[in-house]
């Protein structure tokens, strides 16, 4: 039985899927609606430009019931940007970062959004976050779009005083990444899969739409539960009110190997997405 959280290397918790909310112009709308469906996982990004709007989803669901409702039951996810990087330039993106979710008094996990800019700004950027952990106002530091040697680089680093609890990187069954999964999760490092459907590219592949139909389900459902069986917390999108809670609705249901066998394309690297993981 798969639980609905997933424990941390530091102890905390994440829910087992989340809300992705690239290019979503209604946010707030689309946030509380999410929470009010069940979700507790809002994922969203400096570079998104809504965090203020995704912070207001968070804050207008509180509000509606306050007794049951509340904040640390929702887990808020935000990354800075590659132009934010370096040390004072990330503590003054954190303070921005907070400025603009305010209410909600601290964010859960902040990730460096791509190793792009190199060996000391990812580092000194991690400095940065390591002290507003220690200042209570992060709770959890994460990476996106590492590979393994950055990845090695941070484990390696004689200044790590918090380890990363993920890694942020699109995973679906055309972009696997396999070898960076498994690395990952042998470091107890989690694996937060964005664009599960390859960003709708492959929303409607007939393997997913093949098992769908078998099992009464939607080819996105299944596409999500591939993500939640190879254990990983997939954050699926959708602008579309209607389909938030059947997206959340996987643990319904289950693949069989053989049906894991049939979506997984291991011979293809087909990100929808960019492709920093191999940066220097």
């Amino acid at each position: 039985m798969l639980a609905k959280i997933v424990k941390l290397n530091n102890g905390l918790t994440i829910p087992f899927m989340g809300l992705g909310t690239w290019e979503l112009t209604n946010a707030a709308e689309v946030v509380k609606e999410a929470l009010k469906a069940g979700y507790r996982c809002i994922d969203t990004a400096v570079l998104y430009g809504n965090e203020r709007s995704c912070a207001e989803g968070i804050k207008q669901w509180i509000s509606e019931d306050p007794a049951n409702n509340r904040r640390q039951d929702v887990y808020y996810i935000t990354k800075l940007w590659t132009n934010q990087m370096g040390y004072e330039k990330a503590k003054k993106a954190i303070a921005e970062c907070l400025d603009r979710i305010q209410g909600l008094e601290y964010i859960d996990l902040l990730l460096i959004h791509a190793p792009t800019p190199g060996k000391q700004m990812r580092l000194e950027t991690y400095k940065a976050i390591q002290e507003a952990v220690d200042a209570g106002v992060v709770k959890s530091i994460g990476v996106s779009n590492y590979g393994i040697a950055h990845v090695k680089e941070l484990l390696s680093w004689p200044g790590l005083k918090h380890k990363p609890v993920a890694n942020e990187i699109e995973v679906s069954p055309w972009c696997m990444r396999q070898e960076l999964c498994d690395y990952c999760l042998s470091q107890d490092i989690q694996v937060i899969a964005f664009a599960p459907f390859s960003h709708a590219n492959r929303i409607n592949d007939p393997d997913a739409v093949s098992i769908a139909e078998k099992k009464g389900v939607t080819p996105a459902q299944v596409l999500i539960r591939w993500s939640v069986q190879k254990g990983y917390i997939p954050i699926p999108k959708t602008k579309t009110l209607s389909r938030l809670p059947t997206n959340l609705d996987v643990l319904s249901f289950e693949l069989s190997k053989e049906e894991l066998a049939q979506l997984d394309h291991p011979d293809v690297h087909d990100p929808s997405d960019w492709e920093v993981t191999t940066c220097p």
